[in-house]
């Protein structure tokens, strides 16, 4: 289904007159160095395309001749390879010998495949002639031999490379269908992907991800895998075209900035069966705003997407076409991970997008985003708040619950409870760094994930956790988080210049075994009750202590872990309520 879908998408674009997908045979590369020789093969000067991009040095990019899959053998590329192969007795720490073959292995490929053309006899004799003293004084050699980068021809007068002037292009064209017509029988079979007939691919060509060359589908040599002794591609028949088709597909999505997103260590693509808005639009409700140089867009995209299922748009225009979400790691030796694939249409991706917002929805202060990406709940649950701690398998698994209106993860939620146990650095707007509990993002997950779980459970006693305040709820463990969060306030009025709160002492504690010390924290709270001079605050903080006491019957041993969820929301919700009435005093 993942093949097949991309080989479709392919095939969208490649009837597309305004895309620059590549046709058959040919791929987009990174060329670092262009040589430019004339037309007596002398060499003028090594032009170097890179650009700085970020903080990293980046070659242009070109349409050149696919790439051979070699491994560890020596293969050369056509009109275009790493500078080891170009180049003879560059590389330091290379055996000169392999070397010596890498050389004569590229261009005797280009002989053998176009050496008749009058351009390439001149490219030929260039690499003949070419030496040593002679390149090193070019600007560039030195990064060239320390950095072993791609490298590629053209000609004076030309703004081509010479692999794309049309009589060798037309003569490489030429070639890839040959060889398609002429392959060993042996090689012929089924397509799995396309159910025709064709030639069969041995080994699958690799795909660019988090810095690594993986292919999506690959077999060891004589591997347990092996059947009716077959040879690696040969167990899992794929031909040629289908797998270009799909891999020059998932390479056109993986460098299309629209297209491609990152959540935690896994790589996301999306793409619909049709061309439309929401192909461009999805990655945008994923997106960190503050990564943006606009950092209001993410907060416009959702409520433009709210706006469109409300008034049917997507529905009416969109909404019937298919709808695909593919997830990619790394994984070990040479092949990638599928993390993540869904398909739906995208009117019940819509849908879906709106109920994962709309479950996230929480009271919080003005300076915070109406709504939070995924990349900045990610960040908030992970260790020291880094996203690189971020649990493998927890990215994955939140996007599956977003994009299928699932129960957040379990891990999710035991994710949020460590963090608000080991305590929070914020800045506030004035720059001051505190210790929190609850964040606003931890206080949206723990959220999100106890009414999505009831509702998707169907627990019919539950009453749904509101965005703000709310005295009226059942839950022990919420009106705990409630009395926890009046006692920290009552310490820090009549302590005003107090180091460590209750908060930082004893939340851990408070949360998960409130038997331990909410009987000495009620103590405490009347040696701070006295010490106030404003009377009227402490008839209001009796009348509040009073009134979630009454909801009370006694302090539990013990909290499990959706009750102390509940108790992480009361504290948080009856902090913002007390902070929101000191602000309208």
């Amino acid at each position: 289904m993942i093949l097949l879908a991309l080989k479709e998408y392919y095939e969208r674009k490649a009837t597309d007159p305004e895309s620059d997908i590549t046709p058959e045979g040919w791929e987009k590369k990174e060329i670092p160095f262009i040589v430019v020789i004339d037309k007596e093969g002398n060499l003028i000067k090594i032009e170097n395309t890179r650009e700085i991009v970020g903080k990293q040095r980046k070659g242009k990019i070109f349409i050149v001749p696919r790439a051979v899959n070699r491994s560890n053998n020596i293969k050369a590329n056509l009109l275009w390879d790493k500078a080891e192969y170009v180049f003879e007795h560059i590389i330091v720490d290379k055996d000169i010998d392999k070397l010596a073959k890498q050389r004569a292995t590229f261009i005797s490929k280009i002989d053998n495949k176009i050496g008749e053309i009058e351009a390439i006899k001149i490219l030929i004799k260039f690499l003949k002639t070419i030496t040593s003293e002679r390149l090193s004084k070019e600007e560039c050699w030195t990064d060239i031999k320390k950095s072993n980068p791609n490298i590629s021809f053209r000609f004076k007068d030309e703004l081509n490379l010479i692999c794309n002037r049309e009589d060798i292009a037309a003569k490489i064209n030429e070639n890839i269908k040959y060889e398609t017509k002429t392959a060993d029988h042996d090689a012929i079979g089924i397509c799995l992907v396309s159910g025709e007939t064709g030639v069969i691919v041995k080994t699958h060509n690799k795909t660019p991800i988090n810095r690594k060359n993986n292919s999506l589908i690959s077999f060891q040599k004589k591997s347990g895998y092996d059947s009716y002794n077959k040879e690696q591609g040969y167990n899992a028949p794929v031909s040629s075209t289908s797998e270009f088709a799909y891999v020059t597909a998932l390479n056109t999505l993986l460098r299309t900035k629209r297209q491609r997103f990152t959540v935690g260590d896994g790589v996301y693509v999306c793409w619909s069966e049709k061309e439309t808005s929401f192909e461009s639009q999805f990655l945008m409700f994923f997106d960190d705003p503050e990564t943006r140089d606009n950092p209001d867009l993410f907060s416009e995209n959702v409520k433009n997407l709210f706006e469109s299922i409300s008034s049917g748009a997507f529905i009416q225009y969109e909404g019937k076409h298919k709808f695909y979400l593919l997830g990619l790691s790394p994984g070990g030796g040479t092949r990638i991970s599928v993390r993540f694939w869904d398909s739906k249409t995208i009117s019940e991706y819509a849908v879906n997008i709106r109920k994962y917002f709309d479950d996230l929805a929480i009271d919080k202060q003005e300076h915070y985003p109406p709504y939070f990406s995924i990349g900045r709940l990610l960040d908030s649950v992970a260790q020291q708040g880094n996203s690189k701690n971020t649990p493998p398998q927890l990215a994955g698994e939140l996007m599956r619950a977003i994009v299928g209106g699932l129960p957040f993860p379990a891990i999710l939620l035991q994710a949020a409870l460590r963090r608000t146990h080991a305590g929070i650095k914020t800045r506030s707007k004035s720059g001051v760094k505190t210790i929190e509990r609850v964040t606003p993002e931890i206080a949206a997950i723990i959220k999100a994930y106890l009414n999505r779980f009831s509702r998707i459970n169907k627990n019919q006693s539950y009453k749904e956790v509101k965005m703000s305040l709310d005295i009226t709820q059942p839950s022990k463990g919420y009106q705990l988080g409630r009395l926890f969060a009046v006692l920290e306030k009552i310490q820090k009025e009549a302590n005003p210049r107090i180091n460590a709160t209750i908060r930082e002492q004893f939340y851990g504690a408070a949360c998960a075994t409130p038997v331990t010390v909410f009987v000495n924290l009620l103590r405490l709270k009347n040696h701070h009750l006295a010490k106030m001079e404003n009377r009227g605050r402490v008839v209001n903080f009796e009348r509040l202590l009073g009134e979630i006491m009454d909801n009370l019957t006694d302090f539990p041993a013990y909290l499990n872990l959706h009750e102390q969820g509940f108790f992480a929301i009361g504290y948080y919700h009856q902090r913002q309520d007390l902070f929101t009435k000191k602000t309208n005093s």
